[in-house]
């Protein structure tokens, strides 16, 4: 059986410098695609299903671990997950947590002596049949190590919490209480904060959102989803494994992904 790959790395040199690298070490290894952002690395790998992922964790478009994320919340239940490779120029809190994780990772630039052990795990990985339905729940426990709370994408804490929401509706301005809100939920570059009463649009991201609210409160369940932790009244898990919210003074349910799971094990 053939082993696929895919590359996903927005530098063109080391991008080139990898393949022929992976070309010299595992002869056998088929690249599936190259691409050069986080979007095509996501609608690549669910269209080819690869079995090993080469990512860069700074890219356009989505990060190393943001692809991966979505991965994980969008992969088929029919389907292996893929092996996860991290590509890094420094990052020493991220190589300290793949140095306790099933991921592997590769330094900038890539050494052949280096990628050289990563190809020998990756071939005992895949021969092990015993860890074939377990990658999944692997790079879910690393994701959820790699979510440090209250942090913004520089890595620096933020000491001023929001407590009030400012949202244009017309020629107005709605102010909302952040205790108010039921859940927020990001759409491309707004997000979408949803009260008991309304819903109103704010041009944010939940990557800027997320540092300025309590996260002992306001509950990240999805990439695209936070949800007031004061305002879940249940969660259901159907028969597929697939987790849902019901929410009190809402009709609306929100569906936890696997990253986010854990949350609700004891509930």
């Amino acid at each position: 059986m053939n082993i696929r790959a895919l590359i996903a790395e927005d530098e063109v040199i080391l991008s080139l410098t990898l393949q022929k690298m992976l070309e010299k070490l595992w002869p056998e290894l088929v690249l599936c695609s190259v691409v050069e952002n986080g979007v095509e690395a996501v609608r690549e790998a669910l269209h080819h299903a690869p079995d090993i992922l080469f990512l860069d964790i700074k890219m356009p478009g989505k990060t190393g671990l943001e692809v991966a994320q979505e991965l994980a919340e969008e992969w088929p239940e029919n389907r292996a997950f893929p092996l996860i490779v991290y590509v890094t120029a420094y990052d020493e809190f991220a190589i300290q947590a793949f140095e306790h994780s099933a991921s592997d990772y590769v330094l900038k630039p890539v050494s052949e002596e280096r990628l050289s052990k990563t190809v020998q795990r990756l071939q005992m990985r895949l021969t092990d049949q015993s860890q074939s339905g377990t990658e999944l729940e692997r790079v879910l426990g690393q994701l959820r190590s790699l979510m440090p709370d209250h942090m913004t994408a520089s890595g620096s804490a933020v000491h001023k919490p929001l407590h009030m929401i400012r949202a244009a509706v017309g020629n107005q301005i709605r102010m909302i209480p952040v205790e108010d809100v039921l859940y927020f939920e990001a759409t491309d570059k707004y997000i979408n904060v949803v009260t008991k009463e309304h819903s109103s649009l704010i041009r944010s991201s939940l990557r800027e959102l997320l540092p300025q609210i309590d996260s002992d409160v306001f509950w990240q369940i999805h990439r695209s989803t936070v949800v007031n932790s004061k305002k879940i009244l249940a969660a259901h898990k159907d028969e597929s494994g697939k987790m849902t919210l019901k929410l009190r003074d809402s009709d609306d349910k929100l569906t936890v992904s696997r990253v986010y799971s854990h949350l609700f094990r004891q509930m």
